[in-house]
């Protein structure tokens, strides 16, 4: 138990996705990851990740910031540090670095990765030890084509992919996107369900007004309808009773959670590790919203499946995660950057059950992607 941290290196990855991916901040035609690699005394190596979208569009980390934080300011806080303690190292990295919450999960990855083959445990043990093998996953429908988006869905259904969709609106005008999730949900039937998210598209007013249209469509969910700290606003909102709402790009914490868990701001969390600021950040913010009885949705940042499988470990440690999962990031991407592809089967997403994540690297593949 005496390894230190003897190397840690960054890589950023661009990988083409199926198709352009349509949200109300940014169109994505590739996803960019930073690949964090850690490498301690005893031999073993930890990996993390951390990705955003659209660069820049969503918050304040890109991937070229969060690598040179990483390399300039987090990285000499590991060198020689003791490689078993993840809670000790990320808290002295909390001390000397002010937010940069996505390049601070890759690193608590990393660790966790690296503690978990250390002691041949899979990460979700050193979380509390996983209560399922499988995590259900919804399936985003993004292309901004209402007929593509109808035969994306139908495809998912029939070969048991995903039974749950999220619809990305808020680019197109107000009425627009009414009649194109409308028509979504007909398409798709009763049995199925639909949430929409805006990533903040939308206007107070505009979210008001749509909530009763989109509940008579049979919409089950709205994610972040109107800007992150319009959190007066969220609230007014969830008060018309009408449909649940969720909030996301709203929840960059701890604090922020207790805030809108304090002023009944939201009716689901969405978990995402990376705006948490990590695994356990993540779960802490998933105790404030049980305390709240809020329920439990988890979320992404269209990760790759470093990041996607650890967030999975940290979801099978929860007995109710009311509202699944959105795990699918690695599926929107052309290729994969495993050795062994992650086992979608069944609407869910199955567990690994080697130790620390369970997963290894394809190298060529990771040549092939890094930036020069």
């Amino acid at each position: 138990m005496h390894a230190t941290v003897v190397e840690v290196t960054t890589h950023i990855l661009d990988i083409p996705t199926i198709r352009p991916h349509k949200l109300s901040v940014a169109v994505m035609e590739h996803q960019s990851m930073v690949l964090v690699r850690l490498k301690t005394s005893d031999g073993i190596e930890g990996i993390g990740e951390a990705t955003t979208i659209g660069g820049l569009n969503y918050g304040a980390e890109s991937p070229e910031s969060i690598k040179v934080n990483i390399d300039t300011y987090i990285t000499p806080l590991l060198l020689g540090q003791p490689a078993y303690n993840p809670g000790a190292l990320m808290g002295r990295i909390a001390k000397a670095v002010k937010s940069n919450h996505f390049a601070k999960s890759a690193v608590e990855t990393a660790l966790y990765d690296a503690l978990g083959k250390r002691l041949s445990v899979p990460v979700s043990s050193l979380l509390g030890g996983a209560v399922h093998k499988e995590v259900g996953v919804a399936w985003t429908l993004a292309s901004g084509d209402t007929h593509k988006d109808i035969a994306e869905a139908q495809e998912m259904l029939g070969t048991r992919r995903h039974n749950i969709f999220k619809l990305k609106v808020g680019l197109k005008s107000f009425k627009e996107d009414l009649r194109h999730i409308a028509a979504i949900k007909k398409a798709v039937g009763d049995d199925v369900s639909v949430r929409i998210d805006v990533n903040q598209g939308w206007s107070e007013c505009q979210a008001m007004a749509a909530l009763r249209p989109l509940a008579d469509a049979g919409v089950d969910l709205v994610e972040q309808p109107i800007h992150e700290k319009n959190l007066a606003g969220l609230g007014r909102l969830c008060g018309q009773g009408i449909l649940p709402i969720m909030a996301d790009e709203a929840l960059q914490g701890r604090e922020d959670g207790f805030a809108l868990a304090s002023a009944h701001c939201a009716n689901v969390f969405a978990i995402k590790i990376e705006q948490a600021g990590g695994l356990r950040g993540a779960q802490d913010l998933m105790g404030i919203a049980q305390a709240a009885d809020i329920a439990l949705y988890g979320g992404t940042m269209l990760e790759g499946p470093v990041s996607t499988i650890a967030a999975a470990h940290l979801f099978a440690t929860v007995g109710r995660l009311e509202w699944g999962t959105e795990l699918f990031g690695p599926l929107l991407m052309k290729d994969n950057i495993l050795a062994e592809p992650l086992d979608y089967t069944d609407f869910t997403l199955k567990l690994p059950q080697g130790p620390g994540l369970g997963i290894a690297l394809d190298e060529d593949k990771v040549r092939h992607y890094a930036r020069v």
